[in-house]
């Protein structure tokens, strides 16, 4: 029997074999509006569903295309099915290789299902990179030392985390503003 987990939308979602027609974008927004960045160990709760959404508000405001914006918002998508591990963990040869299988193949289905291209436009992994270095700056503790692989400079706008009803409720706004109606 192949793993599967229920949804809150009570869907049956196998995420090492998924089905295009069992992803719906309901589950994507209130999963990632429950999980916490950093494995959780920010000063404040912070959501990977406000963080997707900044991500796409900040492509947004350098005149990225709708496309672009969607892609930016649904990045971290897999993460509502398969959880997120923190990247030294993701890039380990002995635990990580698995589990990165298993997000690409996650995201080919996601993006099919949203109708988005299969690659991530460079766009996004560098507002996401952005996004990081002001997570990093106004949410973690900022030890220099443990962040020197950081190039790119944190976003002006300051972060004062939203309650995960919040992110949720934003993270369907901006999709159903973006994809312009309901799938």
């Amino acid at each position: 029997m192949t793993p599967f987990i229920e949804t809150f939308t009570g869907t049956k979602f196998q995420p090492l074999e998924p089905h295009v027609g069992t992803i719906y974008i309901e589950d994507i927004a209130h999963a990632l509006s429950q999980q916490c960045r950093f494995s959780g160990h920010t000063r404040r709760f912070y959501s990977v569903a406000e963080h997707s959404c900044r991500v796409s508000a900040l492509l947004s405001s350098w005149g990225e295309d709708e496309d672009i914006q969607l892609w930016g918002l649904l990045h971290d998508a897999s993460e509502a099915y398969l959880v997120d591990l923190p990247t030294p963990l993701k890039t380990h040869p002995d635990i990580g290789e698995g589990y990165r299988r298993a997000e690409r193949t996650l995201m080919r289905a996601i993006c099919e299902r949203f109708e988005l291209p299969q690659r991530e436009p460079s766009r996004v992994a560098i507002a996401d990179a952005v996004m990081l270095a002001t997570e990093v700056r106004d949410l973690m503790p900022n030890v220099k030392a443990h962040w020197e692989a950081l190039v790119v400079r944190p976003d002006e706008v300051g972060i004062s985390p939203w309650l995960p009803r919040v992110a949720e409720e934003v993270f369907l706004k901006r999709f159903f503003s973006l994809k312009g109606r309901r799938t």
